[in-house]
């Protein structure tokens, strides 16, 4: 028969031991190995969720808890998956894959009704990818995700895309087809001259490999890069960048930058109902794939410098954005020279609290990240690009740029007090309501071979080369 009062006291001695192995050798060898060194490393996390971390098992409980994630993937249910993300990365900080996916589905899966994503989780997307690259030196992958998340979805602050991508290329694991887009974070930082070089040396270690053994991805990522180099010699020369600092090339004709095109930015907000506004803009550039920023924000916004935020401010993954806090970000785009776009945030009022007085619209265009056939003629740092209202140079050092802001205030926003049952507008000086809006054609007009219209003196329609 067994002896209860000796089974509960073996019981309380092994609990006694199991705490004592905790405290003097798993948890100082828990974080001798395995500790992401950050302060706020609990943050979020239940105290039975920490418990599991001290007591021997953090690989196994990481991978069964990593597996438990796919279902709330597959249903949808991302909130349930942040702490899982968290508690995994704490219990395995070389699970590489966890961080990554982790970035990917904060930067991205959190998004309101019009699938804009909400922009107060970068920060913490940031965060998790630095402290896993931290973790995890010796592969480039998370130095790569960081850096794909500063140049395609900040999309801005380019040199911090750099940064990161240099990072990846000193690790030997990088895949070939993974260095090239560094070059393309160059010429987004205005370093046009160093993304061609990279371009060269790509070509030359890929043609070394080629000449001496029978390799496809060789063979593949010469040819690639022997096409990148051809484009963009091209590309420099059209743009003034390899030819004499005049205005001319040496045979006498402009380059494609010059004279500067004047793209006759203005735009109008209306709040026609409660969280939802509507937005006209113009824009006297012809071709298709002109997309202006536009960002509403708490005119308070902490860290937030024109046209976006400093995004990596913490260091710090904290599980939760400010949620008193309210930052959209959306893209006008434009058709015809002109683009008009309803946005509503009255089904996400977690996404856009609006509980600050005061409110910020701003409208940002860079050519930076512009397409090629826009580029051709503004230019990597928008040398043939100019606004006669809203030509910034002092927000991006060494770029021109087109930026401008409006003001809202709560009362305007949500239609209440005196904006009960009145539709608050505001604009810019120039803006017009011209017929151009009131015609709702949304067939894209195409110039005549000619270049001319019905208005041949129209800035706007002078020839073919224009925008």
């Amino acid at each position: 028969m067994i002896n209860r009062k000796a089974l509960f006291g073996a019981i309380a001695g092994l609990a006694v031991v199991q705490g004592a192995l905790s405290q003097n050798v798993i948890f100082p060898r828990w974080r001798q190995n395995y500790s992401t060194d950050s302060p706020n490393i609990a943050g979020g996390l239940a105290p039975d969720q920490m418990l599991v971390a001290l007591a021997g098992f953090r690989e196994m409980i990481a991978g069964i808890l990593w597996v438990r994630a796919d279902s709330f993937f597959d249903s949808g249910n991302y909130d349930a998956i942040l702490p899982i993300i968290r508690l995994v990365t704490v219990l395995d900080p070389k699970q590489i894959d966890v961080y990554s996916t982790g970035m990917w589905h904060i930067a991205y899966n959190f998004t309101d009704e019009e699938s804009r994503s909400d922009r107060r989780y970068v920060p913490t997307a940031l965060a998790l990818g630095s402290e896993g690259a931290r973790q995890n030196k010796e592969t480039y992958e998370l130095f790569f995700e960081t850096g794909w998340l500063w140049y395609h979805k900040i999309d801005d602050n380019y040199g911090k895309a750099v940064y990161w991508w240099e990072q990846a290329q000193k690790r030997p694991d990088i895949l070939p087809a993974r260095q090239n887009i560094l070059a393309m974070a160059y010429q987004r930082n205005g370093q046009i001259q160093k993304g061609l070089e990279h371009y060269f040396s790509q070509y030359d270690k890929a043609a070394a490999i080629a000449k001496v053994q029978e390799d496809f991805g060789a063979f593949q990522q010469r040819d690639v890069n022997e096409n990148n180099i051809d484009t963009m010699i091209v590309r420099m020369g059209q743009r003034g960048v390899l030819g004499p600092a005049s205005k001319t090339s040496n045979m006498g004709v402009p380059y494609d930058i010059d004279p500067p095109f004047d793209v006759g930015f203005s735009a109008q907000l209306s709040v026609i109902s409660p969280r939802v506004i509507r937005v006209r803009a113009t824009w006297n550039v012809r071709p298709v794939g002109t997309r202006i920023r536009m960002i509403l924000r708490d005119s308070d916004y902490p860290n937030a410098v024109p046209g976006g935020l400093n995004w990596d401010f913490s260091n710090n993954v904290q599980l939760d954005p400010p949620r008193d806090r309210t930052f959209m970000q959306d893209q006008l785009f434009v058709r015809n020279q002109r683009s008009e776009r309803k946005i509503d945030m009255s089904r996400d009022p977690t996404m856009y609290p609006f509980t600050s007085k005061d409110y910020t619209v701003e409208f940002y265009y860079n050519p930076r990240s512009a397409p090629p056939h826009i580029q051709d003629k503004f230019g990597w740092s928008g040398e043939g690009m100019t606004d006669k209202n809203f030509l910034n140079t002092t927000i991006r050092p060494g770029q021109r740029v087109v930026y401008t802001t409006l003001k809202l205030t709560r009362e305007q926003i949500l239609r209440t007090g005196q904006w009960r049952d009145k539709v608050p507008v505001i604009q810019t000086k120039n803006f017009e309501l011209t017929e151009n809006f009131r015609n709702n054609d949304q067939a894209i007009k195409i110039p005549g071979l000619r270049g001319t219209t019905p208005n041949p003196g129209d800035q706007r329609t002078q020839s073919l080369r224009d925008p």
